[in-house]
Parts: structure tokens; sequence; C-alpha cells
């Protein structure tokens, strides 16, 4: 099984986090941030990640810590419960339709980190809740940096906004399933002989 946890209290955030790459998308969160709960539950659900997530941060400022770090520590677990990558199939891309949007999401779990993100601006769309629309791409960046992979985000078009984040987590979630799936247990996906 590959389950990882971890604690993480810093002067801005406490996060308990607890994730299983062979499960079945269940979730749990209690962040005290609606938007970001429903955003993660796609990830969790497309990708079939079990997700446990407890996190307190201090909204009476904003949200960008709480989601900053929840990114932080969520790349950091996938890398850790990846291990050598033995056996996995290293890559995944997905292009979601959902109504007027379509997104593409492709991503290396190479060891080497990249994020691109092509689209709509996110910055400009306001707030879901106490959500920042901008949150956004500073969880992906986060996330992608920290489990040292190559993320690529196209938004290739769309007008509703809370369609445009829906359908950027539901891709990334279908993308992961496809790449940490495991594929032939005795190597690395790579000519190099390993993925770091």
């Amino acid at each position: 099984m590959r389950v990882k946890e971890y604690e993480r209290k810093t002067n801005e955030t406490y996060i308990k986090i607890k994730i299983n790459l062979d499960g079945e998308g269940n979730y749990k969160f209690d962040t005290e941030i609606p938007f970001f709960e429903h955003m993660l539950s796609h990830l969790s659900k497309h990708s079939g990640i079990d997700i446990d997530l407890f996190l307190r941060g201090d909204l009476e400022i904003d949200c960008h810590h709480s989601v900053e770090d929840t990114g932080i520590v969520l790349g950091r677990l996938l890398s850790e419960a990846l291990g050598d990558k033995k056996g996995i199939f290293r890559y995944g891309h997905f292009t979601l339709p959902m109504d007027e949007v379509l997104t593409t999401v492709a991503i290396d779990l190479s060891g080497r980190y990249h994020f691109k993100y092509t689209g709509p601006d996110l910055s400009t769309m306001g707030k879901f809740g106490i959500y920042d629309s901008e949150l956004t791409l500073e969880f992906l960046e986060k996330f992608a940096m920290n489990a040292k992979m190559n993320l690529h985000v196209l938004v290739h078009y769309g007008k509703n906004r809370h369609h445009i984040h829906e359908s950027i987590f539901k891709a990334l979630g279908k993308s992961l399933k496809m790449a940490i799936q495991i594929q032939d247990k005795n190597t690395i996906p790579s000519t190099k002989g390993l993925l770091e």
C-alpha cells in the first residue's frame, strides 16, 4: 500500500493529512474553506487517491497560506508515496469537457519540477466564498514543485469561472490516476534507470 501521512505546524497553518495512492477516491476534509474542499474532492475522486485532510490557517488574513501550504504538503506526500517510482506509468494526460469549458492537463512524474498554465486569467475571477480565484494557481504550482513533477494546464476555452476551476481539478485527478498506476513492478520508466 502506497500510504503516507504527515503533520505540519507553522505560525500560519496547522495541517494533518493522510493519502493512499491505491485508494478508491474517498475523501474527508475539514478546512473551513468550502470551495477548496469542493475542488479537492474532485482531485481525490477522479485520481482514486484517498485524502484525509485537517487544516487550520490564518483565515482572518485570507486563505493564501492555507491553500499554499496544502499544496506543499500534498505534493511532498505524493512524492514520498511514489517511492522509487518503480513500475509506475509515469505520464498522465486528460482532456476534460465540462459544459462550455474544455481543459487539458498533462503531467510527468519525472522528479523534475515545471509548471505552466495557459488559459483565462484566474486572478481576475474574484472570490468563491472566502477563496480567492488566483489561489488555484498557487496550489497547482506548489503541488507540482513539491511532487517534483512537470504539470501543464491548458484551458482551451470557457466562460463560467466555476466550470473552469472545476475542470482543472478534475483533469488533474484523471491525469494523476493514469500516471501513478502500476504497470510493471520491476521496471523504472526511464532509460536512466531512476527518476529523481
